[in-house]
């Protein structure tokens, strides 16, 4: 039997940690943000910031993912309107831009089969 699943639903669960750190980083360093309101504005707790910023969540890819044109202009955009306004949805389409970006590299195949094969060996 051939499973499918949909790439926003791999994106979801291997991709936007990637995002999450990004966004929590530029957060913090531009912005300067705590760890508890940047957990406030992306709807994750504090521990999970930690863990973004130190590095030890949301690294499997995340260079790869940095170079894929555009992504780094969106995280600052993303960021950017996180800390201009308290508005979930706009965080959230802002956040899918990334996603749309992602999906949209020549190389998002060859990522994604690389963030699954690293998932199932985890």
């Amino acid at each position: 039997m051939i499973q499918t699943k949909p790439p926003c639903e791999t994106v979801a669960k291997q991709i936007m940690p990637i995002f999450r750190a990004l966004v929590a980083k530029e957060l913090r360093d531009k912005y300067g943000f705590s760890q508890n309101e940047i957990a406030a504005k992306l709807g994750i707790t504090q521990a999970a910031v930690s863990h973004y910023i130190n590095s030890k969540r949301g690294t499997h890819m995340l260079a790869e993912i940095e170079q894929i044109r555009g992504v780094r202009d969106a995280v600052k955009e993303v960021s950017a309107s996180i800390a201009k306004e308290n508005d979930y949805d706009s965080m959230l389409l802002a956040f899918c831009k990334l996603c749309r970006i992602v999906k949209g590299s020549k190389d998002f195949g060859e990522n994604l089969l690389a963030v699954k094969k690293g998932a199932s060996t985890a």
